[in-house]
C-alpha cells in the first residue's frame, strides 16, 4: 500500500515538474542575445504594417507577402483617437478591427509586436490622442500628471484586457511575444524635468504590473527600468547598446524612407543602403529588426497629422501604398533575410569577433563552441571597391556594403550586390467622369448652425477637430467719409493665425488666402482688400491641415485664427476686430448635409453640363461611375485640382492637394556614414501628391458615387481614374 503510495506521489511530481517546464517555455523572456520563445533564442525580422492605414480585406494579402519576404512579425501602434473617439465610446471596427488584424497574423503564423503607446507620434493627428482629451480639467500630457495618467492606463487596460480576452498573447496559444508602453518619451523626458522621469518610470510599472507575460519595450528610452527593454529608433542603430548587460540589441524603427508632406518633395531609400544598416545592426550583436513602414499605406480620412502630411504614406516601403512589391527593395532584403536565418545558429549562440582586414574595413566572426561559424565582411568606404584576405581567400567587396557568409567561407549574400529585377510602376488611364457642382455659400451672420461670441475663439475649443473647417464671420461698418472711399485706394486688412490654412472673404467674395509653412504652421494675411461705403462681411474660412504628432504640452496646441485682425488704412483710424462680436460656424454646409454620401448628395441641387462650375473656390463636386474590370489597384489623377477632400461611396480618401508643389532642392543619395531624410529627394517642382489610393473594396460593381470638394479652384474635368500596374523591366 505504501509502495503503491508513493508511486502515485512520484507520478503526481512529475506531472507538475513536466507542467511548470511546459509553463516556463511557453513564456516569451529574453537575455543579452535575443528574444526567447519557448526556450528558443530568435533572430527576429519584423515590419511594420498599420491596419488603419490599409482596408481589412487588403490585410490578408499584405501580411502573406510580408511573410513571403521573409519577416517573422508585424509590427503595429495600436491609435487610441480611431479606438475612443468620445470618451468611453469604442469602436473597433472595420479598418479598426484590431483583433481581426491580429488574429490574421496568427494564421499567417508570424508574431505580433502590439505597440499600445498609447502616444504613437506615427504622423497621425494628434499624436494619436484623441482630441476631447485635450478638455479634460487639469490635465498635462505625457508627465506625472494625474487626470492625464487615469486616461492612459484606462486605455492601455482597455486594449490588454481585450487581447488577453481573445487569447493573444504568446503564453495563452497567440501570436503576440512583444508590447510596447509609451513611444520616444526619452526626447521630451528632460523637458518636464523630476516629473518626466517620475512618469517614465510609473509607465514602465503600470505596464508590467498588466501581467502579459510577454516583455514590454520602451523605444528610444535610455533609462527604462527593468525588466523593459530600451531599442533603438531611426536610419543607421549598429552603435545602440541596451542600458542593462541582459537586454538583447532591439532596432523597432529601421527607417525604410521618409514620410512625405504636402509642398515637400518624396523621400526615397536606395535599398543597397537599407541593406547595409540592417547587416550592419545585426554584425553588432542585434536581434532584432523592426522595418518601418514594411507597408505604409494611405492616411484616410482625416488622420494625417504633421500638419500638411500628405495623404499617402508610402514610405518607400517594400510593400506600396497600393499594396504592391516594391521592387528590388523587397526582394533584395527577402534574401537577406534568407541569409541571417543561415547564421541564426551562431548569431544567438556566440559574441561576434571583430578583426581589421583593412583601413576602412572590418571582419565580424560568430565561431560557437560547437564549430558553428558565421562571418560579416564589412567595407565602410563609400566610394571604393576593395578586396580584402578572410582566412586565407580573398573577397571583394562594393563600396559600402557588407557579405556574409553563413558558414565562414561563401559569401552568399552582399549587401549592394542586388540580383533582385526592377519593376517598373505604372498608372495607366482607367476612367473619365461627367461632373456636377454645388456651390457652397459663405455663411451669414445669422447662420442657424451659428453663435456669436465676442472675441477670437481658439479653433479646437469650438469644432472639437471635427472638422477641418471653421467659419469666422463679422460686420465692419465703412463711413463715407472714410479716405479711401474718396481717393481709389483700399485698405489692408491683416489676419494673423496659427495655422494652417486662410481664405478671406468680403461679402460672400474670395478675396486672398494665406497657408503656413512646413516648418512653421501659423500664418499671416496682408492683403488690400474692397469694401463698400456701409455694412461689410468679413468672413475668414480657417482650415486645418492635420493636428501636430510630435512635441511637448499637446493640451496647449492652438490653430485657427487668435489675432490680430486688423483693417488699417481708413481716415484717421485703424480697426482692431480681435475683441469684436463675432459669428462662428463649424464646418461646411455641405459637411452638414452630408453631400458626400448618397442620401445627402440628394438635398441640393446641383448644376450640370455646361453650367458646372470650374476654378472657383468652395465647389462640391460629384459624379456617377461604374468600377472598371480587373484586380488592379486604383488611384485617382488628382493634379487638376487644388486642394480639398475626396469621398468614394460615404468613404473618406482624405485630403487632397496637388496644387502644392514640392519646393527645396532635391539631391541623390551620397553614403558618408549617416542617412538623413534630406539626402535622398525627388519631385521637385512637382505636386507632392498627384494620385489618391481608392481601395477595391469600397467601389460597387456599377453606382459609385465620388464626391470632390474643392477648397481653392480647379478644373474636375481633368480628374481621372487610373490603374496602378507593374511591369518587369
Amino acid at each position: 500500500m505504501a509502495s503503491a503510495l508513493r508511486k502515485k506521489m512520484i507520478f503526481l511530481l512529475v506531472i507538475i515538474c513536466l507542467s511548470w517546464v511546459f509553463e516556463v517555455e511557453a513564456r516569451v523572456s529574453y537575455d543579452n542575445r535575443a528574444i526567447i520563445i519557448n526556450g528558443r533564442r530568435r533572430i527576429l525580422i519584423s515590419g511594420s504594417i498599420h491596419y488603419p492605414r490599409s482596408t481589412p480585406e487588403m490585410w490578408p494579402d499584405l501580411i502573406q507577402k510580408a511573410k513571403n519576404g521573409g519577416l517573422d512579425v508585424i509590427q503595429t501602434y495600436v491609435f487610441w483617437n480611431g479606438h475612443e473617439p468620445s470618451p468611453g465610446k469604442y469602436y473597433f471596427e472595420g479598418r479598426y478591427d484590431l483583433v481581426q488584424f491580429i488574429k490574421l497574423v496568427q494564421k499567417a503564423g508570424l508574431y505580433v509586436h502590439l505597440r499600445i503607446g498609447p502616444y504613437v507620434c506615427a504622423e497621425w493627428n494628434f499624436g494619436g490622442f484623441p482630441v476631447w482629451l485635450k478638455y479634460v480639467p487639469g490635465i498635462v500630457f505625457r508627465t506625472d500628471n494625474q487626470p492625464f495618467k487615469a486616461a492612459m492606463e484606462k486605455f492601455t487596460q482597455k486594449i490588454v484586457n481585450m487581447m488577453k480576452s481573445e487569447n493573444l498573447f504568446e503564453p495563452q496559444g497567440g501570436p503576440i511575444i512583444l508590447s510596447q508602453i509609451e513611444n520616444e518619451y526619452e526626447i521630451v523626458e528632460n523637458s518636464f524635468g523630476d516629473a518626466g522621469k517620475s512618469y517614465a518610470r510609473w509607465s514602465a510599472n503600470m505596464a508590467v504590473g498588466l501581467k502579459t507575460e510577454v516583455p514590454w519595450v520602451m523605444c528610444k528610452q535610455g533609462d527604462a527600468l527593468d525588466p523593459i527593454i530600451n531599442s533603438c529608433n531611426g536610419f543607421y542603430c549598429e552603435n545602440f547598446l541596451p542600458n542593462r548587460d541582459n537586454k538583447p540589441k532591439m532596432w523597432t524603427e529601421a527607417w525604410t524612407g521618409w514620410l512625405l508632406k504636402f509642398g515637400g518633395p518624396a523621400p526615397y531609400r536606395p535599398v543597397e543602403d537599407l541593406a547595409f544598416a540592417v547587416t550592419r545592426f545585426i554584425q553588432n550583436k542585434g536581434s532584432y529588426i523592426n522595418y518601418y513602414m514594411y507597408h505604409g499605406g494611405t492616411n484616410f480620412g482625416r488622420t494625417a497629422g504633421g500638419p500638411f502630411i500628405a495623404t499617402s504614406y508610402d514610405y518607400d516601403a517594400p510593400l506600396d501604398e497600393y499594396g504592391l512589391t516594391r521592387e528590388p527593395k523587397h526582394s533584395h532584403l527577402r534574401d537577406l533575410h534568407t541569409t541571417i536565418r543561415l547564421c541564426e545558429p551562431a548569431l544567438v549562440s556566440a559574441n561576434p569577433v571583430r578583426t581589421s582586414v583593412g583601413r576602412k574595413q572590418e571582419a565580424h566572426v560568430f565561431n560557437t563552441k560547437s564549430g558553428v561559424c558565421a562571418a560579416f565582411l564589412a567595407n565602410y568606404d563609400p566610394q571604393y571597391f576593395v578586396n580584402v584576405t578572410f582566412r586565407g581567400r580573398q573577397y571583394g567587396l562594393p563600396p559600402w556594403s557588407i557579405s556574409i557568409l553563413p558558414h565562414c567561407q561563401e559569401a552568399t549574400f552582399n549587401t549592394a550586390r542586388v540580383r533582385a529585377a526592377s519593376l517598373d510602376v505604372k498608372m495607366e488611364f482607367a476612367k473619365k467622369f461627367s461632373w456636377e457642382s454645388y456651390t457652397e455659400g459663405v455663411p451669414s451672420t445669422d447662420d442657424m448652425n451659428s453663435f456669436v461670441a465676442h472675441g477670437l475663439l481658439e479653433q479646437l475649443n469650438v469644432t472639437r477637430d471635427t472638422s477641418d473647417y471653421l467659419w469666422y464671420t463679422t460686420n465692419v461698418n465703412i463711413r463715407k467719409d472714410d479716405g479711401f472711399l474718396n481717393y481709389g485706394d483700399f485698405p489692408i486688412l491683416k489676419v494673423s493665425s496659427a495655422g494652417h490654412a486662410l481664405q478671406v472673404f468680403i461679402n460672400g467674395e474670395l478675396s486672398g488666402t494665406a497657408y503656413g509653412r512646413l516648418a512653421n504652421p501659423k500664418l499671416k494675411f496682408s492683403d488690400k482688400v474692397t469694401l463698400k461705403a456701409g455694412i461689410n462681411k468679413i468672413s475668414l474660412l480657417s482650415v486645418t491641415v492635420g493636428l501636430p504628432n510630435v512635441g511637448l504640452h499637446f493640451e496647449k496646441w492652438n490653430v485657427g485664427v487668435l489675432g490680430p485682425v486688423t483693417l488699417e488704412g481708413l481716415s484717421g483710424r485703424t480697426l482692431d476686430f480681435s475683441k469684436w462680436k463675432w459669428s462662428y460656424k463649424t464646418g461646411l454646409e455641405g459637411e452638414t448635409l452630408g453631400l458626400y454620401s448618397f442620401k445627402g448628395s440628394s438635398s441640393v441641387k446641383w448644376a450640370k453640363g455646361s453650367s458646372v462650375r470650374k476654378e472657383q473656390a468652395l465647389t462640391w463636386y460629384k459624379t456617377i461611375f461604374d468600377a472598371p474590370e480587373g484586380k488592379d489597384p486604383l488611384a485617382l489623377d488628382m493634379s487638376s485640382m487644388g486642394k480639398g477632400q475626396i469621398w468614394i461611396n460615404g468613404q473618406s480618401i482624405g485630403r487632397h492637394w496637388p496644387a502644392h508643389k514640392a519646393s527645396g532642392g532635391c539631391s541623390q543619395c551620397s553614403y558618408s556614414g549617416t542617412f538623413l531624410e534630406n539626402k535622398c529627394l525627388r519631385g521637385c517642382g512637382d505636386a507632392s501628391q498627384k494620385w489618391y489610393h481608392v481601395p477595391r473594396s469600397w467601389l460597387r460593381p456599377k453606382g459609385n458615387l465620388l464626391v470632390v470638394f474643392e477648397e481653392q479652384g480647379g478644373d474636375p474635368t481633368g480628374i481621372s481614374l487610373m490603374r496602378r500596374t507593374i511591369q518587369k523591366d
